[in-house]
C-alpha cells in the first residue's frame, strides 16, 4: 500500500463511501481506485489528486497532505546512486533488499534519523494509515 492509497482508503471508509460509488463519480473504474489503495498502481495525476479532493471536500492544509502523498506514493522507486560513495551504493542495495523485511518502528526510527541528519524542505510523511 501507497501513502496515498493508505490515506484515500481512509477518507473513503470514514465517510462511508464505497469504491464503486466513489469511481462512478470520478469517472475511472472501480478497479483502478482499489489498485491505487493497494499500490498496484504509480502515483495518481494530479488531476484525479484535484478531483478527489474535490469529492471529499478537502481545502488547505488536507489538500496540500493529499498532494505530498501522492508524490511519496511511486510504489516502484529508482534510486541513482551514481557518483555516491560505495557506502551509499550498498546501502541503497541493501534497502530494497530488506525493506520488505522491516517493522513499521523500525521503518518509524530511519525516518526520524533522515530528519536529523537530512532534513527535507518539506515534512515526510510519518504514517499514513494511522490517520
Amino acid at each position: 500500500m501507497t501513502p496515498f492509497g493508505a490515506r484515500l482508503r481512509a477518507l473513503r471508509r470514514a465517510r462511508r463511501v464505497t469504491l464503486k460509488d466513489m469511481a462512478a463519480a470520478l469517472q475511472v473504474s472501480s478497479a483502478y481506485l482499489s489498485a491505487l489503495e493497494h499500490g498496484h498502481r504509480g502515483r495518481p495525476s494530479a488531476g484525479l489528486v484535484h478531483q478527489v479532493n474535490e469529492f471529499f471536500g478537502l481545502i488547505w492544509d488536507e489538500a496540500e497532505e493529499l498532494s505530498e502523498l501522492a508524490k511519496l506514493s511511486h510504489p516502484k522507486v529508482t534510486l541513482d546512486t551514481g557518483g555516491l560513495t560505495p557506502e551509499a551504493t550498498a546501502l541503497a542495495n541493501r534497502l530494497a533488499d530488506t525493506i520488505h523485511r522491516l517493522t513499521p518502528q523500525t521503518v518509524a526510527a530511519m525516518h526520524a534519523l533522515l530528519d536529523r541528519e537530512a532534513p527535507s524542505e518539506k515534512p515526510r510523511l510519518r504514517r499514513a494509515a494511522g490517520r
